[in-house]
């Protein structure tokens, strides 16, 4: 039973961090290549002529939202993998646990509400500032660092009988 948990947590995290962690990376790039005639050409942002527009910011927003949502299967499945296992007072599984906490508030309170907030403003014709997808970036490289780290304390684990 532990390796089927073990091996759905592993593509729960694929399927669902993944998309997350690449859309929202590619969400502050794409807000910046939006011109404002884009933006202002059409109520719903996907047009015939939407090639980096708004359109392609409202689909990675999109992603990000349902992805993380689907991300509650990851911890869920982490759990049920570390009683599973016995290791669920571990101090590598710990320190996980708290590092996807924090990733996981990082994304409801930093990155998918500013993404909001770009989006609004580029649908309705307003440019956005360097500055505010700029802070974005780094909200989102943090948010992404915060769960490689989580990924390699979950394959070394440290101290246990069974890591590198």
């Amino acid at each position: 039973m532990t390796k089927i948990l073990l091996s759905l947590h592993v593509l729960a995290a694929i399927v669902a961090v993944g998309p997350v962690t690449v859309a929202a990376s590619m969400f502050p790039a794409a807000a910046r290549r939006v011109p404002v005639a884009a933006a202002v050409g059409g109520a719903d942002g996907a047009g015939a002529g939407d090639a980096g527009g708004v359109g392609t910011v409202r689909l990675l927003h999109r992603i990000c939202r349902v992805y993380a949502g689907l991300g509650i299967a990851v911890p869920v499945l982490g759990f049920a993998t570390a009683v599973a296992m016995g290791v669920l007072s571990d101090a590598w599984l710990v320190a996980s646990i708290t590092l996807t906490a924090v990733a996981a508030g990082l994304l409801a309170a930093f990155v998918l509400p500013r993404q909001e907030e770009l989006l609004e403003e580029l649908a309705d014709g307003r440019p956005v500032e360097r500055a505010r997808t700029a802070r974005l970036a780094v909200f989102t490289g943090v948010f992404n660092l915060l769960w490689a780290t989580v990924t390699v304390l979950m394959i070394v684990r440290p101290g246990s009988t069974t890591g590198a």
